[in-house]
C-alpha cells in the first residue's frame, strides 16, 4: 500500500538526568532530504540518525528536532574549582589596587563566574543511546502516520479509477449509436441539398467519419492504465514515481479521445476523464 510523505511524530520520554523530546515533521519532496536540529552535544548522532532515515524512507522533506532538558543533578557535595576561584580572587587584587577605595569581593558573585562551580557530567553514551533508542520510537510513529494518510491517498484514488472505467463502459456503449447518427446526419444533409452522391463515394465519406471516430485504441489503453494503477497500489515499495509516470499516460490518451470526439457526448466523457485524472495526479504528488 502506498505512503504519504506528509507526516508528523513526537515521542517524549523522561529520565533522572532530564527529558528527551524528538519532533519530526515530513512533507512532499521529489528526493529524501533530512534536516536537522540537535543540541551540540548530540551532534555525533546525526549520521545514525541519517542511517536510520535511510533505512525506512524514500522520499519526503523531512525535519527533525531534539529538544534535550536537563536536569540539576543533585550531588552530595557542591564541586568548585579552587584553582579557578584563586585566579579570580588574584586578579580582582590586582584590579583593587588600582582603584580607590574597591568595593569587597562578594563571594556569590565569584561562585556565578563560568566553570567555578563543577556540575556531574552526565554520561555521553547513556545519554546518546537514549536519544536514539527515542528516535527510532518516533521514526516509527511518523511511519505509521503516512501509512494511515497512504491508505487514505490509495482509497481517494481507487474511486476516481472506478469512475474513470465507468466513463469507459459508457463510451463504448455510445459508439455504435454515434456512428449511426452520424450516417443519418450526413444521409440528411445530402438529401436537403439535392446533391446526386455517388454512393460508393458516400460509402467513402462514412468509413472516413467512423475511422475518424474509432477510439476503441483509446479506450483499451485507459482500461490498460487503470489496471496498472490498481496493482501498483498494491505493491510495497516506492510508488510515487511510477504513478506519477501512469498519470501522464492516462491524460495522453484523455487528450486523444477529446481529438476524436465528434458529438458532445464524448467530449464531454473526455473532459470528465481530465477532471478524474488531475484530481489522482494531484494526490499521487504526496505518495512516497
Amino acid at each position: 500500500m502506498p505512503r504519504s510523505m506528509t507526516g508528523f511524530a513526537r515521542r517524549e520520554q523522561k529520565h533522572p538526568w532530564g527529558t528527551v523530546i524528538w519532533e519530526l515533521r515530513s512533507v512532499n519532496h521529489r528526493y529524501l532530504e533530512p534536516a536537522f536540529r540537535l543540541p551540540e552535544d548530540l551532534r555525533e548522532i546525526e549520521p545514525k540518525l541519517r542511517e536510520l532515515i535511510r533505512s525506512h524512507l524514500q522520499r519526503g522533506k523531512l525535519e527533525v528536532s531534539l529538544n534535550l532538558q536537563k536536569e540539576q543533578v543533585q550531588d552530595n557535595e557542591l564541586g568548585m574549582d579552587l584553582e579557578r576561584v584563586r585566579q579570580l580572587a588574584q586578579a580582582a587584587q590586582t584590579i583593587s589596587g588600582e582603584l580607590h577605595d574597591p568595593a569587597p569581593i562578594n563571594p556569590f558573585e565569584v561562585l556565578r563566574w563560568p566553570g567555578v562551580l563543577q556540575q556531574s557530567e552526565l554520561d555521553r553514551e547513556t545519554l546518546q543511546s537514549a536519544a536514539i533508542e527515542l528516535f527510532e520510537q518516533a521514526l516509527t510513529q511518523l511511519i505509521e502516520h503516512r501509512s494511515r494518510e497512504g491508505a487514505e491517498l490509495a482509497q481517494f484514488i481507487q474511486q476516481r479509477l472506478d469512475a474513470i472505467s465507468e466513463l469507459v463502459v459508457q463510451v463504448r456503449k455510445q459508439l455504435p449509436d454515434i456512428l449511426a447518427a452520424q450516417r443519418e446526419k450526413l444521409y440528411t444533409k445530402i438529401t436537403a441539398l439535392q446533391i446526386d452522391l455517388d454512393p460508393e463515394r458516400l460509402e467513402q465519406e462514412i468509413a472516413l467519419l467512423a475511422q475518424k471516430a474509432d477510439v476503441d485504441e483509446e479506450l483499451d489503453r485507459l482500461d490498460t492504465h487503470v489496471i496498472e494503477v490498481k496493482r501498483t497500489l498494491q505493491q510495497k515499495n516506492s510508488l510515487g514515481r511510477r504513478l506519477d509516470f501512469l498519470m501522464q499516460e492516462l491524460n495522453r490518451e484523455a487528450n486523444t479521445l477529446s481529438s476524436k470526439a465528434i458529438v458532445a457526448d464524448t467530449t464531454k466523457a473526455a473532459v470528465d476523464l481530465k477532471v478524474l485524472i488531475e484530481q489522482m495526479r494531484e494526490q499521487v504528488q504526496n505518495i512516497e
